[in-house]
């Protein structure tokens, strides 16, 4: 119980950093204000997996999590008036995005990367135990 908190926290702990992103990009270096939302997004779909699909492996949510992620970015292909009404909210926007970029599929496999390498990093790491005592 106490890893899915961790990697529900995670995800808040993602949406804030993003929406940060959003709201001061003009203070931001260009190459973080321009990638770093697409990386954090994919970062925040592989914590939400890990905390929805525990005890499936690491490589596989990495998996899962650049494919939901590469569906959403081809989806955006698709340009039907009721999607683009959806697309056209905040909320819509955040979560199906509103066009096709190439460059997008590459920042979300960085950012489910990055999330799969810290969450062996800092979550898989085990203390050897004990020996001779």
């Amino acid at each position: 119980m106490r890893a899915r908190f961790g990697y529900l926290a995670s995800v808040a702990v993602v949406i804030a950093l993003g929406l940060s992103v959003r709201a001061y990009s003009d203070r931001l270096p260009a190459f973080l204000a321009e990638h770093a939302g697409d990386a954090l997004w994919a970062a925040m779909i592989y914590a939400g997996l890990r905390t929805l699909f525990l005890r499936k492996t690491r490589g596989w949510t990495f998996f899962a999590s650049v494919c939901f992620c590469f569906a959403i970015e081809f989806s955006q292909l698709y340009q039907a008036g009721w999607i683009n009404d959806i697309r056209a909210t905040v909320w819509g926007a955040l979560i199906l995005g509103k066009g096709f970029l190439a460059i997008d599929l590459v920042r979300y496999a960085c950012g489910a990367a990055a999330a799969y390498g810290l969450d062996r990093y800092l979550l898989g790491v085990r203390k050897p135990p004990l020996t001779g005592e």
